[in-house]
């Protein structure tokens, strides 16, 4: 009688853990997603972007963008997010996300 029960158990630990996993696979192919768009963009972006000033003034308030899901938006961010706009031809059909996520990589 017991050994059903104890079966039954295992079986449905099992099961617990192959979706566990699953869930973990997942997740981490969305933040290697991620991390590609960012590198992406990241290693196309020039050497004068990456030390603009008004760039790296604007690392706090991407990860606030980040951290918020877009619902922070500081004045440093709007100046960087136009000036890539303005300078980088590819930043320009880029999402906010995308460029706040590159700051970040900066």
């Amino acid at each position: 009688m017991r050994s059903p029960l104890i079966v039954a158990t295992l079986g449905l630990l099992l099961l617990a853990d192959l979706a566990q996993a699953h869930t973990l696979v997942a997740t981490s192919n969305m933040i290697i997603n991620a991390t590609q768009r960012t590198l992406n963009f990241t290693s196309d972006t020039t050497t004068s972007i990456r030390d603009s000033k008004i760039v790296r003034e604007a690392h706090d308030d991407a990860a606030s963008f980040v951290a918020s899901d877009g619902e922070i938006r500081g004045a440093h961010l709007e100046a960087a997010l136009n000036t890539l706009r303005t300078r980088v031809p590819e930043a320009r059909d880029a999402s906010d996300q995308v460029l706040a996520e590159a700051i970040l990589a900066l």
